[in-house]
């Protein structure tokens, strides 16, 4: 029987496969950032909120996005403070369709429980720094151009 940590995670999958970013978000605790790595990318974590406005963008230009569990690592781990969370790692590909072509992204997220293992309280995210320097722009610019016909 799977964890309530696995069951979690489980469903936050498929709600990305639902392209359901109010079921995604649900799945958070209130104060759960997303940090996106390596820090090199140089992006700001993103509260809940953000996090909503940016699913919402970005399903916008999606006509399709699918995300496939490729490995999981479940455990443990002991804060310096001797606080001990349920973690889940889970190595994500991912694709979708774009008016600006096929979206393909690797991702690691790392995720971190609260007590209950019903909500995600940390989110660690790696992402395709190659995608991320030679795509998104592209999805950016496409995102922009519909934000401008809809005014028009």
């Amino acid at each position: 029987m799977p964890s309530k940590e696995r069951e979690t995670a489980d469903a936050l999958v498929a709600a990305f496969n639902a392209q359901d970013p109010k079921a995604i978000v649900a799945l958070r605790t209130p104060d759960c950032l997303r940090v996106f790595l390596p820090p090199s990318l140089g992006f700001k974590p993103q509260t809940n909120d953000g996090y909503l406005a940016n699913l919402t963008k970005m399903n916008s230009i999606f006509t399709s996005f699918r995300v496939t569990i490729n490995d999981v690592v479940e455990g443990v781990s002991t804060s310096p403070s001797g606080i001990v969370k349920k973690k889940i790692v889970m190595y994500i590909s991912a694709r979708g369709n774009t008016p600006v072509g096929e979206y393909r992204n690797e991702y690691v997220w790392k995720m971190g429980f609260d007590e209950s293992g019903e909500k995600i309280s940390e989110w660690s995210e790696y992402v395709d720094v190659g995608m991320v320097r030679d795509f998104y722009p592209k999805l950016q610019v496409a995102i922009a151009r519909m934000g401008t016909n809809e005014k028009d």
